[in-house]
C-alpha cells in the first residue's frame, strides 16, 4: 500500500497530490497549524482523502511519527530557515529509523545567484546571493548528506518562477494588478506548477538521487507574458514602467537583480519529463480556456 509524505501542503504539493491519481493508497501531508489541519482533514484535498497533520518544525506529533515510520515516498516543499532544515531537524531520527524510498525536496533555481543573462545548467557552481538562496544551497546539502548516509536516492528538484490555476499574468490582468517593469536585458525562468508535480512524480518512478532544473524551454523578459495574456484576453496592455520608477519592495527588487537562462536537458532526459507547458504562451492560452482571467 504506497504511501506518500508531504511536508508543507503548498501549491506545488497539491499540483503532485492532484497528478497522483491512484498511485498511492494513502497520503499524508503537513501543515504548520492545527486548525488549518482540522479544516483540511475535513473535505478531500486535490480530490484525494489526505491525512493533515499539523507541523510547525518543533514537535513531533505522534500520528506524524507513524507517517514517517510508514511512508515510501517523502515530498519536502517545506522552506528552510536561519536554523536550517526544520525537517530533518525535528525529524531525522524518525527518517533515520524508517528510510524511506525515495525523497523529493522542492529548492530553487535562485541557487546560481546572478549569471548577468548567461545559461546556467545542474554543473554550475552555486553562488547563492540572497540569504534565502544560502539557506537553500545549505539544505539541499543536507538532504543529500542524509540520503548518502541512508542510502535514500533524493531528487533535489530546482524550481523557476511558479505559475498555474490561480496564479498567473491573466488574474493578475482581471484584479488590475499586472505590471509591465522593464529592465533591459532582464528575464525569467518559469515553470507551470502541473510541470512540478510531472518531475516529482518521475523522480519517484525513477528513484532518481541528484540535482534537476525544473523549469519551462524559454527563458522570457516580464512583460512579454503580460503583453501576451493581455492579447488573449483582448484587454489594453499596461503601460511600461521603467525599473528605476517602479517602487518595488526590496523583496521585489531583489528578483531583479539576478538574471540567468536556466536549462532544464536533464529534466527531459534523464528523468523523462514531457513538459505540458513549455513555454508562457501554451499555458497562458490552456490556462484561459480553463477561465482564468475571464471573471
Amino acid at each position: 500500500m504506497p504511501h506518500l509524505l508531504v511536508f508543507g501542503l503548498g501549491y506545488s504539493s497539491r499540483a503532485t497530490i492532484r497528478a497522483a491519481g491512484t498511485r498511492y493508497d494513502h497520503i499524508t501531508a503537513t501543515v504548520r497549524s492545527a486548525d488549518r489541519a482540522a479544516a483540511l482533514s475535513a473535505a478531500p484535498v486535490e480530490g484525494h482523502a489526505v491525512t493533515v497533520l499539523p507541523f510547525d518544525g518543533s514537535d513531533v506529533p505522534e500520528a506524524l511519527a507513524a507517517a514517517i515510520a510508514s511512508a515510501d515516498d517523502i515530498l519536502v516543499s517545506a522552506p528552510p530557515n536561519l536554523s536550517g532544515d526544520p525537517v530533518l531537524a525535528a525529524c531525522g531520527s524518525r527518517l533515520a529509523a524508517h528510510p524511506p524510498k525515495g525523497i523529493a525536496y522542492l529548492s530553487t533555481v535562485g541557487v546560481y545567484g546572478d549569471h548577468g543573462g548567461g545559461w546556467v545548467d545542474e554543473q554550475t557552481p552555486a553562488t547563492p546571493s540572497s540569504i534565502r538562496s544560502r539557506e537553500r544551497v545549505e539544505a539541499e546539502a543536507a538532504w543529500q548528506a542524509f540520503g548518502r548516509a541512508h542510502g535514500v536516492p533524493v531528487a533535489v528538484l530546482r524550481l523557476s518562477g511558479i505559475y498555474g490555476p490561480g496564479q498567473n499574468a491573466l488574474v493578475n490582468l482581471a484584479r488590475g494588478t499586472a505590471r509591465r517593469i522593464i529592465k533591459p536585458g532582464q528575464v525569467f525562468n518559469r515553470i507551470h506548477v502541473d510541470d512540478i508535480a510531472q518531475a516529482v512524480l518521475a523522480s519517484f518512478d525513477k528513484r532518481y538521487d541528484g540535482i534537476v532544473n525544473v523549469t519551462d524551454d524559454e527563458p522570457s523578459p516580464a512583460q512579454d507574458v503580460v503583453a501576451h495574456a493581455a492579447e488573449i484576453l483582448g484587454v489594453p496592455v499596461p503601460p511600461d514602467i521603467p525599473f528605476e520608477q517602479s517602487g518595488l519592495s526590496e523583496m521585489g527588487r531583489s528578483f531583479y537583480d539576478e538574471c540567468k537562462r536556466v536549462r532544464n536537458d536533464r529534466l527531459k532526459g534523464e528523468l523523462s519529463v514531457k513538459l505540458l507547458y513549455p513555454n508562457y504562451r501554451v499555458a497562458l492560452r490552456a490556462l484561459a480556456a480553463g477561465g482564468d482571467g475571464r471573471h
